[in-house]
């Protein structure tokens, strides 16, 4: 996870609003979702985002959002993939596990300084979440693509909001383990929503969730959905 130092930078970054990424990322090839994850294992409460479950937003939508609000972020993207490619990534990979990958891109978005990587975790390691870069004995984990990194997040997320994701490995995941940092959730399931995130589950921060369903919410409006 992010130090305190990144969430915080994170977080400035998302106050002052963005600059426009130079041009248009490419259109990715269209490309067959993998096999629906398990579904979510109850309701979330009334005013709540659960964090298992179908995103709701499609990849082109995301990227539509991403590149189209404005004021833009200042500094250069720095993901290994466009930005087209990397929306698409978290939306297959959040479906294979039933995680909602459409609120786990805004959370890369949340963590990376909208994928300018400010922080210390650089944009090289495809590590999109912070995973490894703790307040104390950072060691932010490399990941050898940028799917591999997409799929340790959303596993991470699984293990947060699934209560029978037990252990990393298939079952009862969907894909190989990717997630080093897998096993220290505990207990499993410990925040099925959103709305629990942060405050000591995956970040620090007091904001946290908060600033990751404004940002939703925003790009849910942009492409003329409700507020979740």
């Amino acid at each position: 996870m992010a130090t305190l130092r990144h969430r915080l930078l994170a977080i400035s970054v998302l106050s002052v609003g963005v600059v426009v990424v130079g041009g248009c990322a490419p259109r990715p090839a269209r490309v067959p979702l993998p096999a629906p994850g398990p579904a979510p294992s109850g309701t979330a409460p009334s005013g709540t985002v659960a964090l298992m479950g179908p995103a709701r937003l499609t990849g082109g939508q995301l990227t539509a959002w991403f590149l189209g609000r404005g004021p833009q972020p200042g500094g250069a993207y720095g993901a290994t993939v466009p930005a087209a490619v990397l929306a698409q990534l978290y939306v297959e990979e959040g479906a294979a596990e039933g995680v909602a990958g459409d609120v786990a891109f805004v959370q890369g978005i949340v963590e990376t300084g909208w994928f300018r990587f400010g922080g210390s975790v650089p944009g090289w390691k495809n590590n999109f979440a912070g995973i490894g870069a703790t307040d104390t004995n950072p060691a932010p984990a490399t990941f050898a693509d940028a799917r591999t990194g997409v799929r340790a997040q959303i596993q991470h997320l699984r293990a947060y909001g699934d209560p029978g994701a037990s252990v990393c490995a298939v079952p009862p995941l969907h894909n190989p383990c990717v997630d080093p940092r897998f096993a220290l959730v505990a207990p499993k399931g410990k925040a099925p929503t959103w709305n629990q995130m942060g405050n000591g589950n995956w970040a620090t921060s007091t904001t946290y969730a908060s600033g990751i369903l404004r940002l939703y919410n925003e790009a849910r409006a942009f492409n003329g959905l409700p507020p979740a």
